[in-house]
């Protein structure tokens, strides 16, 4: 048996917001579409499940996040996940000039938790939250490689 990472995905509370801060950060989107139906349902395990989605890639294509917006059923509002807690929390992206992209993620009106951090002189890297209180990590390689 292969396998082979596809996708994080991710539920947000407004598909443009979101589509528009991860695209200003570099994202592409793939496709959008709206999903529903007998297949949706079993797939997603949800009666009349109905969400509008968006595919988006990293530039080197080796990554993708799918977000959705549920149209059906009512989307649970939850409290934002702390870096701490059991479960899927964050999704991170090196970049190539953090600065730049805390620029970009601050005209979104996402900013650092608390600060960035040095990471043994390694990275520079930072949590903040993104649309629907999505932690994000972005980090900035200090080596060169």
């Amino acid at each position: 048996m292969t396998i082979r990472f596809e996708n994080v995905g991710i539920a947000v509370r407004d598909l443009d917001a979101a589509v528009s801060f991860f695209t200003a950060l570099g994202l592409a989107v793939v496709g959008r579409d709206e999903v529903s139906g007998d297949w949706a349902d079993t797939a997603v395990g949800l009666d009349g499940n109905h969400a509008k989605i968006a595919m988006l890639q990293t530039p080197d294509g080796g990554g993708r996040i799918e977000l959705f917006e549920y149209v059906h059923p009512d989307a649970i509002e939850t409290a934002p996940t702390l870096p701490n807690e059991i479960g899927m929390h964050r999704v991170a992206f090196q970049v190539d000039d953090l600065d730049q992209a805390l620029a970009i993620a601050a005209q979104h009106g996402c900013h650092p938790l608390r600060g960035v951090a040095d990471y043994q002189g390694i990275y520079r890297l930072t949590y903040l939250r993104g649309p629907s209180g999505i932690l994000v990590m972005l980090a900035e390689d200090l080596t060169g490689r």
